[in-house]
């Protein structure tokens, strides 16, 4: 069967990132969590001082952006590639509340976006992808045969957020996780670089009452049908 480029885009916390490895495994793709591009980023910059609650120095983090080196490298024990900065397996830091509370911030930088764009386009050459973000299917591959707009409730996406978070071992409460949400959709939505946004050609997916196994076949049917029509 011809390979196509599946996009799927959406709010935070909608479980993008788990629909598309689901969907990347059952088709035989690479799948490209670049959300977790973004937050390498971010965590590299806080880690530097370049970006805090209290101030951000978005100059020092661009003249330092050539430093940066982001790499997948696939764990076969865990099914998935996992995030490397520099070389260093940062997997589990980057999905911290820490990062989740400044990676808007870092994402919404033009300089970055563009470093990190031509980086997934060039991933995506061969087709037979599925890559999941904020912008994948209106600026990184807009000729993408299947696109998905994953949204749900911001309570529901924050109670999902908050027990994965607890799962982890954070100390954080649901308020705090709920505020994050929401502030990121305010963000995402309205930042001036490529803002989150549904394309027209894109399956907007609320899987607000769906559990993983009714969304993940709702979506493979779909690609399937899409893949045939090739």
């Amino acid at each position: 069967m011809k390979k196509i480029t599946i996009a799927i885009d959406g709010f935070s916390s909608t479980g993008k990132s788990t629909i598309a490895k689901q969907l990347a495994k059952a088709l035989g793709y690479v799948y490209v969590d670049t959300g977790a591009m973004y937050r390498a980023v971010t965590l590299y910059a806080a880690r530097h001082g370049y970006v805090s609650h209290e101030k951000e120095d978005y100059q020092a983090l661009l003249e330092a952006l050539a430093n940066i080196e982001l790499k997948f490298e696939y764990n076969d024990d865990l099914g998935f590639a996992e995030m490397y900065l520099n070389g260093e397996n940062v997997e589990q830091e980057i999905r911290t509340l820490a990062v989740s509370k400044l990676v808007s911030k870092v994402a919404a930088i033009k300089e970055v976006r563009s470093k990190l764009v031509e980086m997934q386009k060039e991933m995506g050459k061969e087709k037979g992808i599925v890559m999941d973000g904020r912008d994948i299917g209106s600026v990184v591959f807009p000729e993408a045969e299947f696109k998905v707009f994953m949204t749900a409730s911001p309570e529901t996406r924050a109670h999902r957020r908050y027990k994965e978070l607890l799962d982890k071992g954070e100390i954080v409460t649901y308020l705090e996780v709920l505020q994050n949400v929401r502030s990121r959709d305010y963000l995402d939505s309205n930042r001036k670089e490529s803002p989150l946004l549904l394309s027209k050609d894109a399956i907007e997916f609320d899987n607000s009452d769906m559990g993983l196994k009714e969304q993940f076949e709702r979506m493979y049917n779909y690609a399937l049908r899409v893949i045939e029509k090739q």
